[in-house]
């Protein structure tokens, strides 16, 4: 039997040097981040600004019962709590957090959740089954650790911070 070229295609999307071929595109299901924290509706927003504040991050999902309901950021804090005069101690998340969110299965592949990102300008997305249950958490920090997405990444990051002519009032487009 010939010895196999260092290029050599092998079933599975990998050649035989270990590395896999572009035809295997990777899934957010193998990196998206599994341990989450989350909060749900009814707390109130001083309870998630000290979690996030615990944990060292600027987002929880909102969730009841595994099902995602939205999220809560600290801009979200900022702009609809303490920009408006509200007592953090007694505004529930529900009250604040952002309901319509971007959100990706975890059987898709990462390319695709990098034009999501880049579209919708978000530097995260919840990962979610069918059913609506969370099961993961893609930020571009994640998508950042993986070798050689420089590219990916600097794309991502350059249409999450172009302004969007939507909130722009007419400012930056016609």
């Amino acid at each position: 039997m010939p010895a196999l070229a260092s290029n050599t295609a092998l079933p599975g999307g990998l050649y035989s040097n270990g590395a896999l071929s572009e035809a295997r595109m990777a899934r957010v299901a193998e990196i998206m981040s599994r341990n989450l924290e989350t909060i749900g509706p009814s707390a109130t927003i001083q309870e998630a600004a000290e979690r996030m504040k615990a944990d060292n991050i600027g987002s929880l999902p909102v969730c009841q019962d595994s099902r995602l309901l939205g999220t809560i950021t600290d801009r979200d804090i900022t702009i609809r709590v303490t920009a408006e005069g509200r007592d953090a101690r007694t505004t529930l998340v529900r009250d604040v957090m952002t309901r319509e969110v971007v959100t990706i299965r975890p059987q898709q592949e990462l390319a695709e959740a990098e034009q999501l990102m880049h579209d919708h300008q978000v530097r995260r997305l919840p990962v979610v089954e069918a059913d609506g249950r969370l099961v993961g958490y893609l930020t571009t920090a994640t998508i950042a650790k993986r070798e050689g997405d420089e590219k990916a990444v600097g794309k991502v990051l350059k249409g999450i911070s172009q302004p969007q002519k939507t909130r722009s009032r007419g400012k930056f487009g016609p």
